[in-house]
C-alpha cells in the first residue's frame, strides 16, 4: 500500500515535533530525510519520513538508512497495529 508523501516545511515540522528547524537539516544529512521539493529558500520534507525518524529516535531504535526502508518500517508497524 503506497501512501503519498505529505509535504511539510522545517518550521511547521519543528512545531509538530517540538524540535528546532535546524534539526531537520541535520536529519537530511545524517538519515537522508526525504525532501519533497523547494520553494525559494524553503525546503519541504516528507512529514511521514520525519515522524518515522523521530519515532525511531524516541524509542531508542536504529533509524533505517533510507527513506524506502523507513516506508517499509511504517508499513510493517501499520500491519502489526491493524492486526492487533
Amino acid at each position: 500500500m503506497s501512501v503519498d508523501p505529505e509535504p511539510i516545511s522545517a518550521r511547521d515540522a519543528a512545531v509538530r515535533l517540538r524540535r528546532r528547524p535546524s534539526t531537520f537539516r541535520k536529519w537530511r544529512e545524517r538519515y537522508a530525510a526525504r525532501v519533497i521539493g523547494r520553494e525559494q529558500r524553503r525546503i519541504y520534507y516528507d512529514w511521514r519520513d520525519l515522524a518515522t525518524i523521530d519515532g525511531c529516535l524516541a524509542r531508542g531504535e536504529e533509524v533505517p538508512a533510507t527513506p524506502e526502508k523507513r516506508d517499509e518500517l511504517r508499513a510493517s508497524l501499520r500491519e502489526r497495529w491493524q492486526g492487533a
